[in-house]
């Protein structure tokens, strides 16, 4: 690797750490940008993980005003990088190495960062591995598949000085922004309550069935820092969500992720005082998911605030009018709000505003993509050069990230509890047994 190139990528990342956590840009001269041009600029890049996420982010890597150069396309399974492969060279010029181990990835010092769009059991023992191979990382939801992770993820950020960036895409949305800093300067009042939802037709999914593993998947790397088991039949494609807890953080982890952190941004609220949850498998009832599939989760804040989570995985009643979004509630109006832009309303219900972006970011559908994902993706390279501040630092992703962890922990014990709201660990005793998992031995994430 050019030396000053890899001087200046490093260089600008501890500036924009600095940056994403309070400090001023002014801390990074503008002279001192003026004098990087060309190749000292690019930032190089490995994905790990070519599932259904990764063509999100192929109009980012591929934009000219990126600058960046995609080195490596890492999967467990042979066809998917071959695929990703396919449909990147109509995108890039450079040939991507195509690798089976994320490790060997980590070894290349000329990586500078890695996008992580694993199966939730890898995010954070794999973030934690770049971090400490020295590299960025841009983090997909959810950010870690338990509390302890959570807390984990952070300390390493901290302690490597990495850029980390969560892979929550709403918060680069422009009229996300714009009505959460009219929120927070009072358009709405004081705000009391926020509703999140998400509402989707899921079908039915087989029962488990003992399989030898499908060709060109490496089953021991798929588990990786998870115990290992016998494979059952189409765990890798998606249904790894709902077969139990090894992989999978259910339709929380999946998908409540990103409403909840805009209920909790808009509200400006840190970690709840009280977690209650009503949760069940409701439909499909004899077929092989093995979560809830229904969840209301009520989030109690200080100062008589909630935050409410009504959550329908395979019940497509679309009692909202849209698939997802968040409702903000304020003493003086109040705000709808989801990924394609906001509507304001006054306590009459008249609508007084509206907002709309169509920025195509993927809603309901598996996979995803669209302008939200691309300047997310966009912040995160310039975040790195110390350009611009993160749109989603990691500290604050897990705060969001938390909440689902505690909606999985009282639907999986039955338990309502209250909550520490200075650490984010949980009072009652039962209840903190599922706040970290068991590990394969020698894959147990450590900082």
């Amino acid at each position: 690797m050019d030396s000053n190139r890899r001087g200046f990528i490093k260089k600008a990342a501890v500036g924009a750490v600095g940056v994403a956590f309070g400090n001023s840009l002014s801390a990074m001269s503008a002279k001192s940008y003026a004098n990087i041009i060309g190749s000292n600029d690019r930032i190089n890049l490995a994905i790990q993980g070519l599932g259904r996420r990764y063509p999100g982010f192929i109009e980012p890597i591929a934009a000219k005003k990126s600058n960046v150069r995609l080195l490596y396309l890492c999967d467990v399974m042979k066809s998917q990088r071959e695929k990703a492969a396919v449909k990147f060279s109509e995108h890039i010029k450079n040939k991507p190495v195509l690798e089976n181990d994320i490790r060997r990835v980590l070894e290349d010092k000329e990586v500078d960062a890695v996008f992580m769009a694993t199966p939730d059991h890898w995010h954070t023992p794999g973030a934690i591995m770049a971090m400490q191979a020295g590299k960025h990382v841009y983090l997909e939801k959810p950010c870690s598949h338990n509390g302890r992770e959570n807390e984990l993820v952070v300390k390493a950020q901290k302690k490597y000085n990495k850029v980390v960036q969560m892979g929550n895409q709403q918060r680069s949305s422009l009229e996300t922004k714009e009505i959460i800093s009219d929120i927070h300067r009072g358009v709405i009042g004081k705000t009391y309550k926020a509703v999140a939802f998400y509402i989707n037709g899921r079908g039915e999914v087989p029962v488990q069935t003992k399989t030898a593993p499908p060709e060109g998947l490496d089953w021991d790397l798929f588990q990786g820092p998870s115990p290992r088991r016998d494979y059952t039949h189409n765990t890798w494609d998606y249904n790894w969500h709902w077969y139990g807890w090894d992989f999978g953080t259910a339709e929380m982890g999946n998908n409540a992720t990103h409403e909840l952190d805009i209920a909790r941004w808009a509200m400006d609220v840190q970690y709840p005082e009280h977690v209650h949850v009503i949760s069940g498998k409701h439909q499909f009832v004899n077929d092989g998911w093995e979560m809830y599939d229904t969840m209301e989760a009520t989030f109690r804040f200080a100062d008589h605030r909630i935050i409410q989570w009504d959550g329908s995985s395979r019940n497509n009643y679309n009692k909202y009018g849209k698939g997802r979004g968040t409702i903000i509630y304020g003493s003086e109006g109040s705000v709808f709000v989801d990924r394609d832009g906001y509507s304001l309303f006054d306590l009459t219900g008249k609508m007084i505003k509206n907002s709309q972006s169509g920025s195509k970011e993927a809603g309901n559908t598996l996979g995803g993509g669209g302008n939200l994902s691309t300047m997310h993706s966009m912040n995160f390279f310039e975040a790195i050069r110390g350009k611009e501040v993160l749109a989603s630092p990691i500290e604050q992703g897990a705060v969001s990230q938390a909440l689902t962890h505690y909606a999985n922990i009282a639907s999986r014990t039955g338990r309502s509890f209250d909550i520490d709201t200075e650490n984010g660990r949980i009072y009652d005793r039962e209840a903190m047994n599922l706040w970290s998992r068991i590990y394969e031995p020698g894959w147990e994430p450590k900082v």
